[in-house]
């Protein structure tokens, strides 16, 4: 497998996160948000978005962490499942990791920052603010969630798919000194992840381009 990835991109630590679990062999080959390379056309042409990560498993190509994170789930025998057994539980796991991926992260995206301060003239001070808020503001409801599933990890004493999601999410909030205080849940989550070889191999400090 080759995965097109940048070290600090959200989503594409959780799909390293997921192939170190499965245990699967892959080959990096990083895309710099920071000089565009995304936008190139050779890149275009394998993602039309222009978004990190997109994996190749011989002639399929995938985009979008969750949905490759839910294939290397379903194909690869390796490693136990990102979700569980049971109809409701998946649901809930689906439920936290998606309050991530698909509420905080969009909106505070690299080119959603770039886009503040380029073309809506916002100061660092109030880029880092706009940040703040929607952590915050995400980081609420998700510690709520968390004093009701979480074991060792986000969900039981089992990591999943939404434990996939928290770790990067709050790798990113730390970039942006957030005051973590309030959420213990997350933090004390965060921790117990790190401590598993498959999420601290898929740091963003080692990887190709750091």
């Amino acid at each position: 497998m080759i995965l097109y990835d940048y070290c600090r991109s959200s989503a594409a630590y959780r799909v390293r996160i997921a192939l170190n679990l499965k245990a699967v062999e892959y080959q990096q080959v990083p895309v710099s948000l920071l000089s565009g390379e995304q936008r190139s056309a050779d890149y275009l042409a394998r993602n039309p978005q222009g978004l990190v990560p997109a994996l190749l498993d011989g002639e399929l190509l995938l985009t979008q962490s969750l949905a490759i994170c839910e294939y290397l789930d379903e194909t690869c025998t390796k490693g136990h499942s990102l979700l569980p057994q049971n109809s409701a539980d998946r649901a809930i796991v689906r439920a936290m990791s998606q309050l991530v991926a698909c509420d905080i992260h969009p909106v505070n995206n690299l080119r959603m920052l770039n886009y503040l301060v380029s073309e809506l003239g916002a100061s660092d001070e109030q880029k880092n603010q706009w940040y703040r808020h929607w952590i915050y503001q995400g980081f609420t409801a998700l510690e709520q969630k968390l004093s009701e599933t979480a074991g060792e990890y986000s969900f039981g004493d089992a990591v999943t798919l939404a434990d996939l999601c928290l770790v990067p999410q709050v790798f990113n909030a730390y970039r942006f000194s957030c005051n973590l205080d309030s959420y213990p849940n997350i933090v004390r989550v965060n921790e117990n992840c790190l401590k598993v070889r498959a999420f601290a191999d898929a740091h963003p400090d080692l990887q190709p381009g750091a």
